[in-house]
């Protein structure tokens, strides 16, 4: 009893800094071991499925030990630092790892079946027994040994790799949706995931080799490790580079798979004279109201979907497979497609159906300038209950865009450029664009879609409709 020091240990977990993300990868650390910390400052900075996101410690305190290196994945609710602190309760339970954690093992080892749920990133699903799973220090893989562990009972590293060759194939539920909604046997899927975990990358492989011509049936001869393998002999740095795909790349890529095998898509197009709308721009750059503001056809298309939308309510929906019900949404937070340095990110502005113009352009302005520099919030991209993506800034026509998961309906805009018009019974040159809107067939039927479609393109044809239709 008389043993206990006056400094204790804490230990620093990954938190979720979004809404039910699941794992985080550590980009920096800003701090080393015996670096002495204080409550609120930033010691590393992470990338989740959606953002760039500095992370600050909770308490005072002198670092003990960094669990993790730079470029590990580290799932939410595992310790990534530990800090000796002073005075602290040995036994307290950190800030945030959720309450059941210390006993989380206890728990399970009589019951293997039951697990605990931790929060759910859209399109990755719930991560169960995730600091299991994964190596405690670096990006290795610490469990190599683990199949001569007890076969059964869930406790710890060697129940991961045992339930590796158990009956069950180990994957996280939506990577058994996807299976199933592909087709794919996981039990025939070789896993290339931490600790034997089947990743989506894993279907996506089997689905490409189940389709591949007879001719190519002789290459999983090689052993069946790793996927790469197949190519490495042929693989010449000097004439190819290899990237790893993983946070916002990676999330993007498995958000548009799923939207792509889960929602039937239909695209529609239109091709409008926007001269009108063009004359009005210069004009609003000109308005006071419009001081510092940065006005573009951006700013009048935004405004022009968000009166369609108005005028036809239940484009602006979602479709609850769970539940079998469509989900009308009152309220518009619309997103905008941004390309950044990090990969495609989609923020959205929160009500924008209640901003008059000006503050439309104002937020507009914000949202694609944060994106830009890599500083947008999960907070920022979460909710989005109807896109545009603008592909004429690259001097594209047009193109038919993936629905963004939860989302009914996404409208790309493309390029805006003189061309012959027929106008007044006269050939002339015009300003024309061509608008592409798809959406989720289950919920948006043709006669729905090509309302909003035709919306949107008359209001640029005449933006005086924004008045009178707005």
């Amino acid at each position: 009893m008389t043993t206990m020091t006056e400094t204790s240990v804490r230990e620093f977990r990954m938190p979720d800094v979004g809404e039910g993300l699941t794992e985080a990868e550590i980009l920096t650390w800003y701090v080393k071991p015996g670096d002495r910390v204080t409550d609120g400052q930033v010691v590393c900075e992470v990338e989740t499925a959606k953002a760039a996101v500095e992370l600050p410690i909770p308490y005072d305190g002198v670092v003990r030990e960094l669990h993790f290196a730079e470029g590990a994945t580290v799932d939410v609710g595992t310790p990534i630092i530990s800090v000796e602190v002073a005075g602290a309760a040995p036994a307290e339970v950190p800030a945030q790892a959720p309450a059941a954690e210390p006993k989380k093992e206890q728990k399970q080892e009589p019951e293997p079946a039951a697990e605990e749920r931790r929060p759910v990133l859209v399109g990755y699903g719930v991560s169960t027994s995730a600091t299991r799973r994964r190596p405690r220090k670096g990006p290795q893989v610490a469990v190599p040994s683990a199949p001569t562990a007890a076969p059964t009972g869930l406790n710890g590293h060697g129940a991961a790799a045992a339930a590796e060759a158990g009956p069950r194939p180990l994957a996280k539920p939506p990577v058994r949706k996807l299976a199933k909604d592909l087709g794919v046997d996981l039990a025939t899927v070789v896993p290339t995931g931490p600790g034997g975990i089947i990743t989506r990358e894993d279907v996506h492989a089997a689905v490409a080799a189940a389709a591949a011509p007879p001719a190519q049936e002789p290459a999983p001869a090689p052993a069946p490790e790793t996927r790469a393998s197949v190519s490495a002999p042929s693989y010449d740095p000097a004439r190819e580079t290899r990237v790893p795909v993983k946070g916002v790349r990676k999330a993007t890529a498995a958000a548009m798979v799923g939207s792509a095998f889960t929602a039937p898509h239909v695209t529609e197009f239109v091709t409008v004279d926007v001269t009108r709308t063009m004359k009005l721009v210069e004009e609003l750059k000109q308005d006071k109201e419009f001081a510092g503001l940065r006005v573009s056809p951006l700013l009048l298309i935004a405004k022009a979907l968000l009166v369609a939308v108005k005028r036809n309510p239940d484009i602006n929906a979602s479709w609850d497979e769970a539940a079998q019900e469509i989900v009308v949404k009152h309220y518009v937070n619309l997103g905008i497609a941004a390309a950044t340095p990090r990969g495609l990110i989609v923020p959205n502005i929160k009500d924008a159906h209640t901003k008059t113009l000006p503050q439309l352009a104002k937020e507009l302005g914000e949202l694609v300038t944060t994106a830009r520099e890599g500083r947008t919030s999960p907070a920022d991209m979460q909710g989005g209950t109807i896109t545009i993506t603008n592909v004429g800034v690259f001097g594209v026509d047009t193109g038919t865009p993936i629905l963004n998961p939860g989302e009914s309906a996404i409208l790309a805009v493309g390029a805006i450029k003189p061309q012959p018009w027929v106008h007044k019974g006269k050939v002339k040159p015009r300003q024309v664009t061509t608008l592409a809107l798809s959406f989720d067939h289950r919920l948006v039927d043709g006669e729905l879609g090509s309302k909003v479609l035709a919306d949107v393109a008359a209001i640029l044809e005449r933006p005086k409709r924004l008045i009178t239709w707005g």
